[in-house]
């Protein structure tokens, strides 16, 4: 089973790598769109399909690091992929700042609640806070990534760069997933309560879920200002969060090969149905509800975790 998850992990990273030389130029930056959403509902999965935490305003974490970016790079002149780490931490302290007075909550208040959040986030940036925003306008001029001097233009370039850090992302997150912190997510979102009686400090756990996966959304963020240039509070709407929701449970929460997965048929595959105008949307909708029916549990589930007991043989017998 190991030895087949690698030949496929090792066949998956070839293909990808090789795609840019077999498509074209509009194909090549829709996988792009894949890469940034693909890091986005990863960062999203650790906080809902990992600690079960229903958080419907993950939008908010990636204008943060969008506009973090942008604002230090027009105004500043910093390196845009200097400011990869600083995006990280403006909004992970951003999440620990709002996460602190709500952490108690659960389910559909904290759903709400994140919602709301998401709102007051678009709201501030269309209002032009503290006059650095730009307004509805958002920010322009924003610099090309460059690396060791080499300035990334096309899409074929930036396909590299995006995928490169969904990769790392990816290797991350699955060592976060087997360790301990990782451990006690997964107890904290089967049941709060138990985990708690079993010494695990829930609300810390909670804590440490929305700041990591904030951060990663923020840095996110910065990849996409520097892909685009230009910003605006429209690219971080209410509709992006519910997309990056839709991708986690499309795949499999809690999987990170499921939510890949969810991110090439979100937002890969309406480009397929483009021929027919509005009605590409109809078809993906119906597509999806009738795989939510039948597939509840997501297209990759992950795995269910296999413990053994100290003392105990894998026959069930005292050793």
């Amino acid at each position: 089973m190991r030895n087949r998850t690698i030949a496929l992990t090792f066949g998956g990273v070839a293909v990808m790598a090789s795609a840019p030389l077999f498509l074209n130029a509009y194909w090549t930056d829709v996988l792009n769109s894949v890469g940034i959403y693909a890091i986005l509902a990863l960062s999203l999965n650790l906080i809902v399909g990992h600690a079960g935490l229903f958080n419907l305003g993950h939008a908010a974490f990636y204008a943060v690091g969008a506009y973090t970016a942008a604002i230090l790079n027009t105004t500043c002149r910093i390196p845009v992929l200097a400011l990869l780490p600083v995006c990280g931490v403006a909004s992970g302290l951003f999440a620990l700042v709002i996460a602190r007075p709500i952490i108690h909550l659960r389910g559909d208040y904290l759903c709400i609640v994140t919602i709301g959040v998401g709102e007051i986030v678009r709201i501030a940036l269309v209002n032009n806070i503290f006059g650095i925003t730009g307004g509805a306008n958002g920010i322009f001029g924003v610099s090309r990534p460059s690396v060791f001097g080499y300035i990334i233009r096309i899409p074929e370039q930036f396909f590299y760069l995006i995928w490169l850090f969904a990769g790392i992302t990816a290797l991350l997150f699955h060592l976060l997933e087997h360790s301990r912190v990782g451990r006690a997510l997964n107890y904290l979102r089967e049941d709060e309560v138990a985990a708690e009686a079993s010494g695990i400090n829930t609300a810390h756990y909670k804590l440490v879920a929305l700041v990591l996966g904030a951060a990663w959304a923020g840095m996110a963020g910065n990849i996409y200002a520097a892909k685009m240039t230009i910003i605006s509070p429209e690219s971080f709407t209410f509709w992006e969060s519910v997309l990056m929701f839709a991708i986690v449970i499309l795949g499999g929460s809690g999987s990170i090969p499921g939510v890949l997965l969810g991110a090439f048929l979100i937002v890969g595959l309406p480009e397929f149905f483009r021929q027919f105008a509005s009605a590409r949307m109809l078809i993906f909708g119906a597509a999806m509800v009738a795989m939510m029916i039948f597939r509840t549990q997501g297209l990759l589930p992950a795995s269910p975790r296999k413990y053994r007991l100290r003392g105990v043989s894998s026959a069930g017998e005292a050793e």
